[in-house]
């Protein structure tokens, strides 16, 4: 006979909504990893989108993620001709706003040159860019749909393609022009600026900048002597690839990835007392109960039994319920949500060992009952 299952039984509708108590705290503990998790996917995908080996930036920057970067729009010539270099591309990283149905959305801009590296790998519907001007391809987050047609500096760029689960580290949608596009909308300025500056007598700014050159290099060649290479002609720095994605964990997303550690740190102490109060509540109303188990012989393991398996149902079918409720409701967050099979296993894990170490308050106390305790009144 199974104590645990027969006093479940007994307080079922109790059981129940505990549980589901229990379920909404996991929810919000998977919501918490998957936002980790699609934190730290965001901020590498965009970096790892061009399937680089060598990012080339301005002298003694990190690259165009963690701070601004410009190099002349013909370092690619140069880096293009460098030992084990196969391709070469220039590409630009800008955040903009722009007016669409009646609200403003705020993109992550790309442009890339088209045939060269830094465009998108995978289109989910449409087509890529074919003409040189005025034409984007867009992420699915952004809410815009082939043919839809959006302001974009003083122009009107058509949707020709989407991607999916394209975004930089702030959870902006990316979106994918050509590179004369990108920096005419970097560095055009509005008709009343403009024509301050034709007043002044200023220079037309020139737009031949680029945030990066990256390159792909031949399967044998080391990237970080071709980066070394680069470094010595002092007006440029290189990244490797590896290097690229180390900055952007440990400088861009570096503080929020802690902030939301933290946070899932805090709900599964929270997760721990409650499940430890409610165990130490339901015990104690079954203290008569336990001491009547002592009288009649029942060893302590019995009860010890009783009181860590509805611990563990209880964290079980909280975890369950909060699988299900965020597996349903995951696609509505505003950032990605990303959870993996190991999440669920490693949640599963740090539950059960929760939920044993909170049902040593019950135990505790039901350990200490008198048998005397099941004669009184």
């Amino acid at each position: 006979m199974n104590l645990a299952w027969r006093d479940v039984r007994h307080n079922l509708f109790r059981f129940i909504l505990t549980c589901l108590g229990l379920g909404l705290l996991m929810t919000v503990v998977l919501a918490m990893m998957g936002i980790y998790n699609g934190l730290v996917a965001d901020a590498l995908n965009v970096v790892k989108a061009p399937q680089a080996d060598i990012w080339v930036v301005e002298a003694d920057t990190q690259g165009p993620f963690a701070e601004a970067s410009k190099i002349p729009n013909d370092t690619r010539d140069a880096v293009a001709r460098l030992h084990g270099v196969t391709e070469a591309g220039s590409i630009t990283y800008q955040t903009i706003e722009a007016p669409f149905g009646g609200a403003v959305l705020r993109l992550y801009v790309i442009g890339y040159e088209r045939g060269r590296l830094g465009g998108p790998q995978t289109i989910a519907a449409g087509r890529g860019l074919e003409a040189s001007h005025f034409e984007m391809v867009a992420d699915t987050k952004s809410g815009l749909a082939l043919g839809d047609t959006i302001p974009l500096g003083r122009n009107r760029f058509e949707v020709v393609g989407l991607v999916k689960d394209t975004m930089n580290s702030g959870g902006d949608p990316a979106i994918f022009i050509t590179l004369a596009d990108a920096q005419v909308l970097q560095t055009q300025l509005a008709p009343p600026a403009a024509r301050v500056q034709v007043a002044r007598g200023s220079a037309a700014t020139s737009n031949a900048t680029v945030a990066a050159v990256i390159a792909r290099l031949d399967a044998n060649v080391d990237a970080r002597s071709v980066a070394q290479t680069v470094r010595q002609w002092k007006h440029l720095a290189a990244l490797t690839q590896a290097d690229q994605e180390d900055i952007l964990i440990k400088s861009v997303v570096d503080k929020a990835r802690k902030q939301i550690g933290l946070f899932l740190g805090i709900l599964l102490t929270v997760s721990a007392v409650v499940i430890a109060l409610i165990i130490y509540t339901m015990t104690m109303e079954k203290l008569k109960q336990i001491a009547t188990l002592k009288l009649i012989g029942a060893p302590d393991r019995t009860i010890i039994a009783l009181i860590v398996q509805q611990s563990v149902a209880l964290g079980g079918v909280g975890l369950v319920l909060g699988l299900g409720l965020i597996m349903t409701v995951k696609d509505y967050f505003p950032r990605r949500v990303l959870l993996e099979p190991v999440n669920a296993l490693a949640l599963t894990g740090i539950i059960l060992v929760v939920c044993v170490l909170a049902s040593g308050l019950g135990v505790r106390a039901a350990l200490k009952v008198d048998p005397a305790t099941a004669l009184g009144g």
